[in-house]
């Protein structure tokens, strides 16, 4: 599935894998079951896995393994500071894998990959990952194949917004080691302004290592682990993968689709998140999606 496809051979339900786009009235059916599932209308044992069969507490053993999962559909600007920020301050006590889904479609974003896969950064493996771009669509897809796959003690789902500067790696490695919660977040994270296109963070024409002014940030707090600041215990992420039981969130689609699986992953584990303050993340508000091709509120 992490093959790019042949899109010549593509009719209008079936793609060259086999797999069908589910129909338009199954789709929202399927959507909004499941949206009012994770409102916990229904118990999540009903669906699985059951995570109370895992170990209260993790033994982590030397240098923490940690899994940053991003991805990124027509954000390559964007996701260049991501990518700087762990060239800028790699981690020094945290074993970091950066594993990024992409479509191989999208060459903004490959010739961003590749210029950051050149970069030997120590503590820091790169991992790209393409995905057809109708599974790319739905984010859960590459997320579930990340948390199958992971052999980190922690993983850590984001998106190609969010930047890790100063001593964060490091600093949530500390926090991570002692814990052994199913799911934790930072209560706090610096965000920007909502910066339209032709902002200067956002117009740069050229693939280098870029940094932002974080005097043009301010702080952020947040109540539960939202889609980009989910981080789930390894051995969680390979016994239930990211909502893996539903399969409907993993059905290919024919355009982006907004991430209610948020809220399905942790309806599963049971668990809002538990807040942890760790400094050091940022958030690019972005007006224009590129996703979508058009604008629409804040990221």
């Amino acid at each position: 599935m992490a093959e790019k496809m042949d899109n010549s051979r593509m009719t209008h339900n079936i793609l060259p894998d086999g797999k069908k786009f589910v129909s338009p009235l199954a789709d929202n059916i399927l959507e909004w079951f499941y949206r009012i599932a994770a409102s916990g209308y229904f118990p999540a044992r009903w669906i699985g896995p059951d995570y109370s069969a895992l170990p209260l507490s993790v033994n982590v053993e030397g240098r923490l393994k940690l899994e940053i999962v991003s991805h990124c559909w027509r954000y390559a600007k964007i996701l260049t500071y991501q990518l700087s920020s762990l060239v800028l301050f790699p981690p020094r006590e945290t074993e970091l894998t950066m594993t990024v889904f992409y479509s191989p479609g999208d060459e903004e974003t490959l010739r961003v990959l590749n210029f950051f896969g050149r970069k030997n950064v120590p503590g820091v493996r790169w991992n790209w990952r393409p995905l057809p771009e109708h599974y790319l669509f739905r984010r859960a897809v590459g997320r579930n194949i990340a948390a199958k796959e992971t052999v980190a003690d922690w993983i850590f789902f984001t998106d190609c917004d969010v930047l890790f500067r100063e001593r964060s790696i490091d600093l949530l490695g500390m926090e991570l080691k002692e814990r052994s919660d199913l799911l934790v977040f930072p209560r706090h994270h610096m965000v920007s302004e909502l910066l339209p296109n032709d902002d200067p963070v956002l117009n740069n024409q050229h693939i280098e290592i870029r940094d932002i002014d974080p005097d043009g940030f301010f702080t952020e707090e947040r109540n539960r682990a939202v889609g980009a600041f989910q981080i789930t215990r390894g051995d969680a992420a390979r016994l239930g993968g990211y909502c893996s039981n539903i399969g409907y969130y993993h059905r290919p689609v024919k355009k982006w689709r907004k991430t209610y699986e948020d809220r399905s992953f942790r309806w599963l584990l049971g668990t809002q998140g538990t807040m942890i303050d760790v400094p050091g993340f940022y958030r690019i508000r972005h007006a224009e999606k590129g996703r979508k091709g058009k604008k629409v509120g804040a990221a």
